[in-house]
């Protein structure tokens, strides 16, 4: 998915700043992909440049530093939200996780060490996930997409915590080669 159009159908809720889109971004859509700077304001320059979002109001933030810019959706910026709304969406289901690119080789390394992501990686879902279940009311008041969007990542968040709880098990209690992974992996 594009950020573009994220940032559009945010921007149909209200005027944002470019800190304040990415904010929300990995607020409310982290466990969909994460994002950074360097994406959000050159993809904002260019929606500006094709008329899909519009600068309506520039601050100081202070010397030797940039202004902070508020950005409105154009009714071409709507149009083309609408358009993208209305196509099908991509089919394949991606999950791009640093952790679970590591998590496959983890085999190769430090068992120990291994553990230790592991709990890291616990620790960071069940906080998580207390966020998520904190915020869900609040969403739940914010319509059915947005309400439904929002179990969503709540589930997620407990399979994905169910799921590491019972890996660390198994890494804990089992024991592989890098001969018997490098056999496993290439089998198929």
């Amino acid at each position: 998915m594009s950020i573009k159009y994220c940032m559009l159908g945010l921007l149909q809720y209200k005027n944002m700043h470019g800190y304040k889109l990415k904010k929300h971004i990995e607020r409310n859509f982290g466990y969909m992909w994460s994002i950074n700077f360097g994406q959000i304001y050159p993809n904002l320059k260019k929606m500006e440049e094709e008329g899909m979002v519009r600068v309506i109001e520039t601050t100081s933030v202070g010397p030797n530093r940039p202004h902070k810019k508020l950005y409105a959706i154009t009714s071409e910026g709507k149009r083309e939200f609408g358009r993208w709304l209305e196509s099908s969406p991509e089919r394949n289901m991606l999950m791009r996780d640093p952790f679970l690119m590591r998590f496959v080789f983890f085999g190769f390394g430090d068992k120990q060490r291994a553990l230790e992501i592991v709990d890291e990686q616990i620790e960071l879902y069940e906080k998580q996930l207390k966020t998520r279940k904190e915020n869900f009311e609040i969403r739940r008041g914010q319509g059915m997409y947005v309400r439904l969007i929002a179990d969503l990542g709540v589930e997620l968040n407990e399979v994905f915590l169910a799921w590491l709880k019972r890996a660390r098990r198994e890494i804990l209690n089992g024991s592989e080669s890098p001969a018997e992974l490098k056999d496993a992996v290439f089998a198929a």
